[in-house]
């Protein structure tokens, strides 16, 4: 099993610390976010990691003194690749795959189908923390064998995350952000996948934001027949997009 470790984005929602540093490299505890998913992902026993980064652009943005647009360069892949290097700090081996553009969770799914060579693997959003790591979640799937398997979580406000509909364990239904939700059970940033998941995402159109979305291609996971189970967490979860 491989994994796919996405450290794309802006971060605006964390402006101004995102103004001087990725946001997968915000420290939390004195760490570095995005070093709590690699080290969980080794301690899950997988060693092989493609790290999704975004070129180099200059983007336009308000100066935080005087209020008028400046060209800003953001090159969170340099940043990335500096604090991860090869991988060999954390017990992993590290191919970088570069998103030419943020088109979606999806997107990234589907430009990584030559580095996965067909292995099953985790995908894991940087900027997430999972207390209890995603080991249990791992072996889970390779005992099941599912198609797909999401990781879910308990949360108050479903209405503000992708939200999964249940039947025992079996996933039949996903909804983004709804506006009446059928439960209370978000999708956290962790995912798996077998190789099916490269038909779905080629399968599936832009969403009204034009990107391609993750949630789209599991619903097409369920739609054509696949497996698609779930992994509850009862430990908390954050994802550190927002301060």
């Amino acid at each position: 099993m491989k994994a796919l470790v996405l450290a794309g984005g802006r971060g605006t929602r964390l402006r101004p610390i995102t103004h001087t540093s990725a946001k997968q490299l915000v420290p939390v505890a004195n760490k570095p976010v995005l070093f709590y998913g690699l080290e969980s992902i080794r301690a899950a026993g997988i060693t092989q990691v493609g790290i999704v980064v975004s070129d180099p652009r200059e983007l336009l943005e308000p100066d935080r003194r005087t209020g008028e647009l400046t060209t800003v360069l953001v090159n969170s892949q340099a940043e990335i690749r500096a604090a991860v290097g090869d991988g060999s700090a954390f017990g992993l081996e590290v191919t970088y795959i570069q998103q030419e553009a943020p088109l979606g969770l999806a997107h990234a799914v589907k430009i990584s189908e030559d580095f996965m060579a067909g292995e099953p693997f985790v995908m894991y959003l940087g900027d997430n923390l999972i207390r209890d790591g995603i080991r249990m979640f791992v072996r889970e799937f390779e005992s099941e064998k599912p198609n797909a398997q999401i990781l879910l979580a308990h949360v108050k406000t479903p209405q503000h995350f992708g939200v999964a509909e249940l039947n025992g364990d079996r996933v039949v239904r996903l909804e983004e952000k709804p506006q009446h939700p059928k439960s209370d059970l978000a999708l956290v940033g962790v995912y798996l996948f077998d190789r099916t998941v490269f038909d779905a995402v080629r399968a599936i159109q832009p969403s009204r934001r034009g990107e391609l979305e993750i949630t789209d291609a599991i619903q097409k996971l369920i739609d054509t027949g696949k497996r698609v189970r779930s992994h509850v967490i009862t430990g908390w979860w954050k994802d550190t997009g927002k301060v």
